[in-house]
């Protein structure tokens, strides 16, 4: 489901999310290979008209593999080893954005947030289709938070 679709379905994810990939600026994305294998690699994600959008430069291997197969992960970045914001997760899929309106509103929010943007048509947009998502904080008070659209919000106890 698109992002505003997943924020009114698991306010408590969603909320985490976005407040963690506004202040990092940067996400992991992991995607597929042409042969199977994984890929991952940092992106920068912008929140634009109720969708989650990462763009990649043109043809490059992560943009080619959400063009071939579109299952990706949204990963927050750890920034030590205890990851005292917690780890964020969106599985789902990435939708090649063609629309020229959704386009030209993600390239004045880059260029608000970054005073840059790419140059059309010469990058790739995707927008994520959240699926399932999890949220987990590791030490003390350690717990899980995950969520599926059809077992909604779940919590776990890790310690």
């Amino acid at each position: 489901m698109r992002w505003v679709g997943f924020s009114e379905a698991c306010p408590e994810i969603a909320g985490l999310a976005e407040e963690r990939f506004r202040n990092d600026e940067v996400v992991l994305v992991g995607t597929l290979r042409k042969d199977g294998s994984p890929r991952i690699s940092p992106n920068e994600p912008d929140f634009v008209q109720g969708h989650l959008l990462v763009s990649m430069m043109w043809r490059s291997k992560k943009a080619l593999d959400l063009l071939r197969d579109s299952r990706c992960v949204v990963h927050s970045a750890p920034i030590t080893r205890m990851n005292p914001g917690g780890d964020v997760k969106l599985y789902g899929r990435a939708v090649d954005i063609q629309d020229p309106a959704l386009r030209k509103a993600f390239r004045e929010e880059m260029r608000r947030r970054i005073d840059w943007a790419p140059d059309e048509p010469r990058y790739h947009l995707f927008s994520i289709d959240v699926e399932s998502a999890g949220y987990a904080v590791f030490g003390a008070g350690s717990h899980a938070l995950t969520w599926t659209a059809r077992e909604g919000l779940r919590r776990l106890e890790l310690e």
